[in-house]
């Protein structure tokens, strides 16, 4: 495999990353080309779809690689097992992700063509080995099962930033902390409500608790 690109965005560390793709809309990301793949003919037909396919490689650190047939899904708990084939884990014999995401535009830099996403899973950094369309008529399956993902498809939390805090952060940094922190980047078997826990995102520590399913931002720091 070669990585023709890659991502450029504000999350830094694994913790907080949205689980799924498309969730936190409000974090926009870049997609960097490598010097050999920045040929705007490449792209040329690409802007009239609204959403991709990004095919990536998971981050070294990501314990991707190591084989296990079974794993524990952090939405079940970390006690169920499952199948590692029918889960996302980043544990799998190949370190490939898969995620769709809107296509907001195709910019023309001087570090060649720049493709602009919303919904991204990604951390800073990562590396991109593929780009394709998505096909509304064959990619969508409105009645497909879930398995047991479906069970917390609706799972997110009250999100409470005191204006207090948002002192020299821009709208658009404030939208996107409160989408990633509304879909609890906690592990699930975490239940304390004393806690205190940090999400860094745009350069800034964002430390929070969370009691029940209010989630209050307590602190925001550089960091």
């Amino acid at each position: 495999m070669t990585r023709i690109a890659h991502i450029e965005n504000d999350m830094s560390d694994k913790f907080g990353i949205p689980r799924q793709s498309g969730l936190a809309e409000e974090v926009i990301s870049t997609i960097v080309f490598e010097p050999h793949y920045r040929n705007p003919d490449a792209l040329k037909g690409l802007e009239e779809y609204s959403h991709i396919w990004l095919i990536w490689s998971f981050d070294p650190d990501s314990g991707s690689g190591d084989w296990s047939p079974m794993v524990r899904p952090p939405r079940l708990g970390g006690n169920t097992r499952m199948g590692v084939f029918a889960t996302r884990s980043p544990n799998r014999p190949n370190p490939i992700g898969l995620s769709c995401v809107r296509l907001i535009e195709i910019e023309n830099s001087d570090r060649g063509p720049l493709i602009h996403v919303a919904g991204a899973d990604l951390r800073n950094g990562t590396s991109i080995l593929d780009i394709k369309p998505y096909l509304a008529y064959t990619d969508s399956h409105p009645d497909a099962k879930s398995g047991f993902a479906a069970a917390h498809i609706q799972d997110s939390l009250d999100v409470v930033f005191p204006d207090s805090l948002k002192t020299g952060l821009s709208e658009d940094i404030i939208k996107a902390a409160s989408a990633l922190l509304k879909y609890d980047p906690r592990p699930s078997y975490h239940d304390d409500p004393d806690r205190i826990y940090g999400m860094k995102y745009a350069g800034y520590d964002f430390r929070f608790r969370v009691n029940g399913s209010l989630l209050t931002v307590i602190e925001v720091e550089p960091g």
